[in-house]
């Protein structure tokens, strides 16, 4: 894992209090559709250091920017990232992490985001667009609202125009489903993701780690093999 100094392009709002940032892409920074960096900001100090934070890249490995999204919940850190100007600099580490799309093109995969979790799979679902891979690939993304499902709308369009993809967006909050919703009501469980493949499929889950902690219990009670299960816990801060 190497430090890449870079620089913020710009930022934007993808959901309510989500918003994505932006950054230059270092010449010789490579790296695989699902893993993270590390975000050291020289505004924040933590322990007398710059604050450092782990991040999800939104971005693909063939788009030209390094991009990260996050919700915003009013920490120093995060107050100090939203209030970055365009061109200031920080240092990442990276990149790391394992959640990562196996090689293995017989096997489908399915993942599942709960909330600001889709980050990871972002990624992986552009880059999987832009190669065209020759399997089965479904999402499952849950979120309280509607107004909470950062990428979503891209998402969709992904799926309409990428042969093998299919997108299940579900809202936990019965009382705000919106008027036209197309995607499911109701909370994820291990009856609804055992049925989405026709083969044995690579689960991946990512979101708040009480989520996948109870849809990786809930898939193994419903007879998936937890060597099949890929996760990653998102903590808030």
């Amino acid at each position: 894992m190497s430090t890449y100094t870079t620089r913020l392009i710009g930022s934007e709002l993808v959901a309510e209090r989500t918003m994505a940032f932006h950054f230059e892409k270092p010449a010789d920074f490579v790296f695989r559709a699902g893993q993270a960096i590390d975000l050291a900001l020289p505004t924040v100090q933590e322990d007398g250091e710059a604050a450092r934070h782990a991040f999800s890249l939104v971005s693909a490995p063939h788009e030209a920017r390094l991009s990260i999204a996050t919700r915003l919940r009013g920490s120093a850190y995060k107050e100090g990232l939203r209030a970055l100007a365009p061109g200031a600099a920080v240092d990442i580490d990276g990149p790391f992490g394992s959640l990562t799309l196996h090689k293995d093109a017989a096997r489908d995969a399915v993942m599942v985001a709960g909330g600001i979790g889709i980050t990871p799979f972002v990624s992986i679902l552009r880059q999987a667009a832009q190669l065209r891979v020759a399997r089965q690939l479904v999402l499952v993304y849950s979120n309280r609202r509607a107004e909470n499902a950062a990428f979503l709308d891209e998402l969709l369009a992904l799926a309409r125009d990428t042969p093998g993809l299919r997108v299940i967006p579900t809202l936990t909050q019965a009382d705000a489903v919106p008027p036209g919703w197309t995607g499911r009501s109701g909370r994820v469980d291990g009856a609804l993701l055992v049925g989405l493949a026709a083969t044995a499929p690579i689960y991946y889950l990512a979101g708040p780690p009480a989520f996948v902690e109870a849809i990786q219990a809930d898939l193994c009670r419903h007879g998936a093999d937890e060597d099949d299960i890929r996760s990653e816990g998102f903590y808030g801060y």
